[in-house]
């Protein structure tokens, strides 16, 4: 495709899957582009009647808040979304719920079609044009206040998931104090317990102290101490006892009695 650019897109038409539906409900789709704000306004107009609406799936800012009239409320609502917009529609779905309860839910999953025109860079080269048919996965959702089959694929009840996206915020809020917790006991947190900071060197390790420190380190230096103090006493005692004269009293007196003599 390096020789084709895209000409154009053409979104083939998909009918709703829900049947029966109440003639004043509206058809919210979704798409890339669109902004959560301005659909939720659009949705909660048509479900509780707080702000006025022009027209059904164009949701548009409300100048005003005046309550809407009994005609234009409705009892039910579907979104739509293809490709990149069914998590936005998902989000969508998820706060009108959280926003008025006691709704019905059922969700249909189907593939639209997609055809892109393809057109040669140079017309002159004898390059066809293609056209590529692609098949989008899309999301139907339809909210309702009256109960609807329970027998229809995608049926939830009211409150089905409370309980799993209690869990769910549960782990959520544990995981998140966990991280704080690490954060608190090391890493670049200036805080107790914690890193040095940036800037300020390498941390002081507060493990097992260093070697020569401690009971063990003060004995082997007193072991020291005690052997010096040894070899300075038996120097001594050695020559106490040196060979020329075993009493050293008797050695000083016959030097004075020899300098007398010497001296006469």
């Amino acid at each position: 495709m390096e020789n084709y650019r895209k000409a154009g897109v053409v979104e083939q038409p998909c009918p709703c899957p829900f049947t029966n539906l109440q003639p004043n409900t509206p058809e919210v789709r979704v798409r890339d582009g669109s902004k959560i704000r301005n659909l939720m306004k659009f949705a909660l107009g048509r479900m509780e009647g707080k702000v006025p609406v022009e027209s059904a799936g164009t949701p548009e800012e409300p100048e005003t808040g005046a309550p809407a009239s009994a005609e234009s409320l409705c009892r039910q609502i579907v979104f739509t979304g293809v490709g990149p917009s069914v998590a936005k529609t998902i989000t969508c779905v998820e706060i009108l719920k959280r926003r008025v309860r006691g709704l019905y839910q059922c969700t249909q999953l189907l593939y639209r079609t997609v055809q892109e025109k393809w057109e040669p860079l140079e017309p002159g080269t004898g390059l066809d044009s293609l056209t590529v048919s692609r098949n989008v996965p899309g999301i139907w959702v339809l909210l309702s206040r009256d109960p609807l089959n329970s027998n229809q694929p995608g049926y939830q009840a009211p409150g089905s998931f409370d309980a799993l996206w209690a869990q769910a915020v549960k782990e959520e809020s544990q995981g998140q104090r966990h991280q704080q917790r690490k954060k608190r006991g090391g890493g670049w947190s200036g805080g107790p317990g914690g890193g040095g900071g940036r800037g300020k060197g390498p941390r002081k390790q507060m493990g097992h102290p260093k070697e020569g420190s401690g009971v063990r380190s003060i004995l082997c230096k007193t072991v020291k101490i005690l052997r010096f103090e040894c070899q300075i006493c038996g120097k001594i005692l050695s020559r106490w006892k040196s060979p020329q004269c075993d009493d050293p009293l008797q050695q000083n007196s016959n030097n004075v009695s020899n300098t007398l003599r010497s001296d006469l």
